[in-house]
């Protein structure tokens, strides 16, 4: 049996993945077989349904892990988007560490949490119902997004919350909380982005980023970033038209 994406993480690993933003399965499909580790699946800034989400996991996730950004930190979102079957959840927008508390609160069962208990896909819709219960809060990832200043002011309480596998920059929203909207590479973005990875690095806790190309995302590999993620479904369809008009064109 493979490890878990969550075991993975914790190892340390090298994990490359993608954005998926289209409900369109096909799309998920042929990504999952290109060699991607990981696909994360955006119900924050997307169109995607729980069901559109449901069966990328029903067929992406026969070849890879997929990983579910909720669409914000409530106790709704995170039952809903954990009980269709995501190696992991990400919730965005944390400010602070009472976010933080509360995101690991709603995605563990008790003892460990206060999740509640349904039956749905990850549950074998019933026939792995005691399985899934025993395991999930050993087996599922929990990754915080630090895009906010306030979250930057306030990393070292967060990283003091138990359970957390990662913390993943987002650094446009980040360049957007200091009045830089877009400006990813501006000194204080950029000073804010070294002060989370100094801090996570004291306490051994992997990160991710965003980039929105190789290129952009090289460095922060270069300096330790585990969980990378590049491009979305979109701009990989877009560009690659865009390439061969232009081919044939030019």
């Amino acid at each position: 049996m493979t490890d878990s994406f969550r075991k993975r993480l914790a190892r340390g690993e090298l994990l490359f993945g993608t954005i998926i933003t289209l409900p369109t399965p096909e799309i998920s499909e042929i990504l999952s077989q290109l060699g991607v580790d990981w696909l994360f699946v955006d119900l924050e800034h997307s169109a995607l349904s729980i069901q559109d989400a449901q069966t990328i996991l029903q067929i992406a996730g026969l070849h890879v892990p997929c990983v579910i950004r909720v669409p914000s930190n409530e106790e709704v979102w995170i039952k809903k988007c954990l009980d269709i079957g995501p190696a992991g959840i990400i919730v965005p927008q944390l400010r602070g560490a009472a976010d933080a508390e509360r995101a690991l609160r709603h995605s563990r069962y008790p003892p460990q949490g206060s999740r509640s208990v349904g039956i749905g896909r990850a549950q074998g819709y019933g026939a792995k119902f005691q399985e899934y219960v025993n395991s999930a809060n050993d087996e599922i990832a929990v990754i915080l997004q630090i895009e906010h200043i306030d979250a930057v002011k306030d990393i070292s309480r967060i990283l003091d919350v138990p359970g957390i596998d990662c913390l993943f920059v987002g650094p446009y929203d980040l360049s957007a909380s200091m009045g830089k909207i877009g400006q990813i590479n501006d000194p204080d973005v950029q000073e804010a982005i070294s002060i989370v990875k100094e801090r996570a690095d004291q306490a051994h806790m992997p990160l991710g980023i965003f980039g929105a190309t190789p290129q952009a995302v090289k460095p922060y590999i270069e300096s330790g970033y585990k969980l990378i993620t590049v491009s979305m479904d979109v701009a990989l369809l877009g560009g690659a038209a865009e390439n061969m008009i232009a081919s044939l064109k030019g």
